[in-house]
């Protein structure tokens, strides 16, 4: 009766593992018939397993303003899908994406223009950057803690140490922003050589700068 009853509380286990792992693939398979990949959507109705520290809704940034009105990740639909395959990558070492920012509308590139006019530091809102085409998101890799990877500067540092292949890092630092990089490009993303923490999706490029908005509730 015992090896029976262990036999029978793994099998629950394992089932119930599954069915958590599944269910941002449940999500994504039901709506594939009825959403178009350029539509906006919130990141958070199609999983649960991602970590949020959207700057730009807090005064937390080098902007020193908080320029959202609230804090939600929207992305193009296609970006979505292409994301959530990256973290089922990073997940299965362990580790999770951190989010900093997601879609901006043009209306908030304005916004963050106004106050640092400077294309150093802010794409100009006359030509649009890929956030604003919701086809880049700004991150980092965070361990079952929660706690960040050391990935040698700070999100936003705009600095030489923020390139990707910046030589004078430990071993550590390289590695983790190697393991970053590589997933996501094995994800469909590209990086940006010099901001370690940003990815523009390839399928994302040629899409329309926009203005859409979401509702802060």
């Amino acid at each position: 009766m015992i090896p029976y009853f262990k036999n029978f509380l793994v099998f629950i286990f394992l089932s119930s593992a599954i069915s958590c792992f599944s269910q941002t693939i449940l999500n994504i398979s039901k709506s594939k018939t009825d959403i178009n990949d350029t539509t906006f959507v919130n990141l958070k109705d199609y999983s649960q397993d991602f970590v949020y520290d959207m700057k730009y809704a807090t005064d937390d940034n080098f902007l020193k303003s908080k320029v959202y009105d609230c804090a939600e990740c929207y992305l193009r639909y296609k970006t979505v899908k292409a994301l959530i395959e990256a973290n089922r990558r990073f997940m299965k070492s362990g580790l999770k994406i951190k989010i900093f920012d997601c879609y901006r509308p043009l209306d908030i590139q304005k916004r963050m223009w106004a106050i640092v006019p400077n294309p150093q530091y802010v794409a100009n809102p006359s030509k649009g950057s890929i956030h604003n085409r919701g086809g880049a998101v700004d991150i980092t890799l965070v361990d079952i803690n929660r706690n960040e990877l050391d990935m040698g500067t700070t999100f936003d540092f705009f600095g030489k140490e923020a390139s990707h292949d910046y030589p004078e890092f430990s071993s550590t630092i390289k590695y983790n922003r190697n393991q970053l990089r590589k997933i996501m490009k094995k994800s469909h993303f590209n990086s940006f050589d010099s901001e370690w923490w940003h990815y523009n999706l390839k399928a994302g490029l040629n899409d329309t700068v926009s203005n859409f908005k979401w509702n802060c509730n």
